[in-house]
């Protein structure tokens, strides 16, 4: 579906959608009133208005062309006013994860060399007071917190808007002229990739980055102008920032921000949203409490469960191959539907058409779960370094395990691991097609390939080969036209025999399990695999009974025989089917979730596979000790 402008850059992107919905009414974003604790819509003549008062303020401060700005904030109006105004003046965009310690938005700030860093809260508030003096060519803070005290070089919200309205009245047709003279291939954002080792490196991505995939997005998927989406997902990132936030003002739809990540279950209902985009975390989570409560149901509860989610496999299969269910497989779902797909809809908030998976490997089971309970479940592949979208499932036939076909106007080949050579690849004009080809390193081209990374062409040219190609690092392969996903190359563990093996696809067999919340795999150079498992706490706990645990809580509940051999028993049913050199032959619990906040995970939710080897190293030792 086409977008309901058309535009080359983002700065044309705003000011056409400004002439289309300028005087309807139409809504642009919507928040939740902190005061009022109502949702609020924000017309497009609002947005307008509160985009040129800001752009006048940057421009007031000296930022043109080219000059850095930076965001350190959750989700919010603030962040798409800062950033529309930012390339209105053909400057760029340096998004910050509010999860980032000082320490890193100071490196960033001076990589990027930003001009002015615009702050949320107060706790980013300190952050800036704690950077500014390492950071000599940041000129000034904005501040949306109320400032309680002296803060050096920095400005309110409201008083920069005041200032930067005035501004603006003087100087439109200026800095309307440097909104029209911006160009495609002029830098739109620097993206800091959020990397499990070593500093964050700049991405460089252009207006036609984005833009491009926004509009190949486009032709995928149909967006509508009565469209809601409710945005959590950092801005920060590749992915809400073009699937979330370009993509969606391109179509018209309405971008409303949850209260936080944390009030995103609150929030749901209340926006009733009709798209969801996501990481596969979320749909994991909602899908172990469905899972939870099923377990602990009655015999005739699990039977009835157990028979709705093969009702709704069975109606989607017919759907697939372009079927309508007949009339008594019909009257079956809608029971399904009532009995016990009905609850998980609401909690969705009861109107979502679709829901997108990102930014991760999203697991079979689950998405085969919501496409059985009537929600299209649809994955997405990229890299930060592509915009981000490379791939996507078809919406009208997904195919769970593979993340979809190749974009439009995209290329993705695949290169052999070890000669480099080219054994395979599609555009997204290729399909429909059947090519399979066996398992390499996924490589890429197209107009949302970045132009390189800031103030690095080392790294920049470890990963262009000869021929253009960008190498994303993963290992994959086509399968009947579909791309699947392996695991990243520098995850791969190779064991003491040998043997090359990738940690994701059995990390994927646990993490549906309503007793696992999280588990790392380890065996780099061993000559077997352990792993450290986070487990389920609050479902553990209920079955604590049961298991006879006397009231144990903590580090003492993991350690009771009745809890670890819960474990083992999960552990010896996976190995019953894996290969020998993939089974898992230790394990050990431990209490503390692997999170952002004690950085045994990235601002995107990964891993840090080294950090967390490192953190639990006794553990890891032991298990190889004990075990013969």
């Amino acid at each position: 579906m086409p977008t309901v402008v058309d535009f080359e850059t983002i700065a044309q992107l705003f000011n056409h959608l400004v002439d289309r919905y300028g005087g309807t009414g139409h809504a642009a974003l919507g928040y939740k009133d902190k005061k009022t604790k109502a949702w609020t819509d924000i017309s497009w003549n609002e947005l307008a208005e509160q985009v040129h008062a800001f752009a006048g303020y940057l421009h007031q401060q000296g930022v043109r062309q080219g000059d850095r700005v930076a965001i350190l904030s959750e989700n919010r109006p603030e962040w798409a006013i800062t950033d529309l105004a930012t390339q209105l003046l053909g400057a760029v965009n340096v998004g910050l994860y509010t999860t980032l310690p000082a320490s890193q938005v100071a490196y960033i700030i001076r990589d990027s060399g930003s001009k002015l860093l615009v702050v949320s809260t107060g706790l980013q508030l300190r952050k800036a007071d704690a950077i500014h003096e390492e950071c000599p060519e940041l000129g000034g803070v904005v501040s949306m917190a109320e400032l309680r005290k002296d803060h050096m070089h920095t400005t309110t919200w409201e008083d920069a808007m005041t200032e930067g309205a005035a501004h603006y009245g003087v100087h439109r047709a200026e800095i309307d002229a440097m909104a029209e003279a911006v160009t495609p291939d002029d830098l739109s954002a620097l993206i800091y990739t959020s990397g499990t080792t070593g500093n964050p490196k700049g991405v460089m991505m252009t207006h036609r980055n984005f833009v491009s995939n926004a509009k190949a997005a486009h032709q995928i998927i149909d967006l509508f102008e009565d469209d809601i989406h409710l945005s959590f997902l950092p801005l920060s990132h590749a992915f809400e920032r073009t699937a979330g936030y370009t993509a969606m003002l391109a179509g018209g739809a309405q971008i409303v921000y949850a209260e936080s990540i944390e009030a995103v279950a609150k929030n749901l209902p209340e926006v009733q949203p009709t798209i969801m985009i996501s990481v596969p975390r979320l749909f994991e989570r909602v899908y172990n409490v469905i899972q939870k409560s099923v377990e602990e149901g009655s015999a005739i509860k699990k039977g009835i469960f157990h028979w709705a989610v093969n009702t709704g496999k069975a109606a989607a299969q017919k759907r697939r191959v372009g079927e309508t269910p007949g009339p008594i497989l019909r009257t079956q779902h809608q029971l399904a539907h009532r009995l016990v797909f009905s609850k998980l809809h609401e909690k969705l908030g009861g109107r979502v058409r679709f829901a997108v998976s990102g930014g991760a490997a999203l697991p079979r089971a689950i998405g085969e779960f919501f496409e059985a309970a009537g929600i299209t479940l649809i994955e997405g592949y990229g890299l930060s370094e592509t915009a981000p979208v490379l791939s996507v499932s078809p919406i009208e036939a997904p195919v769970y395990g593979t993340v979809g076909h190749v974009l439009p106007g995209v290329t993705i080949g695949i290169q052999d691991l070890e000669t480099g050579q080219l054994i395979g690849q599609l555009t997204g004009a290729d399909y429909p097609t059947d090519l399979t080809t066996g398992a390499g390193e996924i490589v890429a081209k197209g107009p949302n390939i970045m132009t390189g990374y800031w103030n690095n062409p080392e790294a920049t040219a470890e990963v262009f080969d000869d021929d253009g190609w960008f190498r994303t690092g993963d290992v994959g392969r086509f399968e009947n036209g579909h791309l699947r996903i392996t695991d990243r190359i520098k995850h791969m563990i190779v064991s003491k025999g040998g043997k090359n093996i990738y940690p994701g696809p059995i990390e994927e067999q646990f993490v549906t399990d309503p007793l696992v919340e999280q588990v790392m795999v380890v065996g780099e150079g061993r000559e077997f695999l352990t792993a450290l498992v986070v487990p389920a706490m609050e479902t553990l706990r209920a079955r604590a009974s049961e298991l006879g645990t006397d009231g144990a809580t903590g580090e003492a509940l993991l350690a009771h025989p009745a809890v670890q051999q819960l474990y083992t028993d999960l552990f010896r049913s996976y190995a019953k089917t894996a290969a020998s050199h993939e089974k898992v032959r230790d394990f050990r619990l431990v209490v503390d979730p692997f999170t952002v906040e004690n950085e045994l995970m990235t601002p995107t939710m990964k891993l840090k596979r080294k950090t967390i080897e490192q953190a639990y190293a006794p553990l890891v030792e032991e298990m190889y000790a004990e075990v013969v």
